[in-house]
């Protein structure tokens, strides 16, 4: 599965830049450029009493905020991203709506470029987090009552990552930045890891008793947004870290797909995908995977 997403990375990257050659880019000017999208996707399933085929009601909405805010003068750039995603589900007679994404994060990219060539000396930063708390759900065995227990909230797990390296802008849809020499700092809520039985490394790789855990290795990060059609976008977002001190061979992978289908100026179909490899959380591969019709600002 690794090599085939860093396949898709290679096939992403020579598309992009075909498409690219085929549709010139004029070089953004001087200055602050700021914009984004503010989305949210709908899905709804309602079954009446009569109904014989099976099937549960339910409700499900996501939002999704993107704002970019961009820095450009002459050689030096600096590129910035904050991206928040929330989802919520409930069917019919649960007790507990239910999470079906919950992602806070900043991207930060500063560049200076070397002579007149794609590439620019960078220095990246990236913090991740979520906003809510998250449960894990198990049913009562005497009374039948769904249970919830905590598992997750801001900051627990919360992820950094910056340090410097060696940036290629094809133009401002297209970039990867490679920083062998990266910091990482996970932090976690202690009571999660002083639980009685708790064994090193269980809660997102951090001892028992502590609140971070820090790591040192090389960071990849891809960037493209492809152009499909007139009115439909797919934009990709790639990061790959190794880290030295600890397994470099397991390579930690995130990757992102949200292709955008604008029927008008307020409404918009998307497909978001996201499949997630850390061995320090799940030693397997997490998918997310959203479908709906959105309704959505841009500013």
């Amino acid at each position: 599965m690794k090599k085939l997403l860093l396949a898709l990375a290679v096939f992403v990257t020579a598309s992009t830049v075909n498409a690219q050659d085929k549709k010139e880019q004029d070089t953004p000017p001087n200055g602050w450029s700021k914009n984004g999208t503010i989305q949210l996707l709908l899905n709804q399933s309602a079954f009446n009493k009569e109904w014989t085929g099976g099937g549960t009601s339910s409700i499900a909405g996501n939002l999704t905020l993107n704002y970019d805010f961009n820095y450009r003068m002459n050689d030096f750039t600096w590129d910035n991203r904050i991206l928040a995603n929330y989802g919520l589900t409930k069917l019919k007679d649960d007790e507990f709506a239910r999470k079906t994404s919950d992602r806070i994060e900043l991207n930060s990219i500063a560049g200076k470029q070397i002579q007149e060539s794609k590439w620019y000396y960078s220095y990246f930063l990236n913090f991740r987090s979520q906003m809510t708390k998250g449960y894990e759900f198990s049913e009562d065995a005497e009374t039948g009552e769904t249970i919830r227990t905590e598992t997750t909230h801001f900051l627990s797990p919360g992820y950094l990552q910056t340090g410097p390296g060696l940036l290629w802008k094809y133009n401002e849809h297209l970039s990867v930045n490679i920083a062998p020499a990266t910091a990482r700092l996970i932090f976690v809520d202690d009571k999660f890891t002083s639980v009685p039985g708790y064994v090193d490394g269980d809660y997102f790789g951090v001892d028992e008793g502590k609140a971070t855990r820090f790591e040192f290795g090389a960071s990849v990060g891809v960037y493209a947004k492809m152009f499909l059609l007139e009115n439909v976008t797919a934009e990709h977002t790639l990061n790959l870290y190794s880290n030295y001190l600890d397994k470099p061979g397991n390579v930690d992978i995130d990757y992102l797909l949200n292709v955008e289908m604008s029927i008008n100026k307020y409404l918009s179909a998307n497909v978001i995908f996201q499949a997630i490899y850390d061995d320090n959380t799940v030693g397997a591969f997490q998918i997310r995977e959203v479908f709906g019709l959105g309704i959505n600002h841009k500013f």
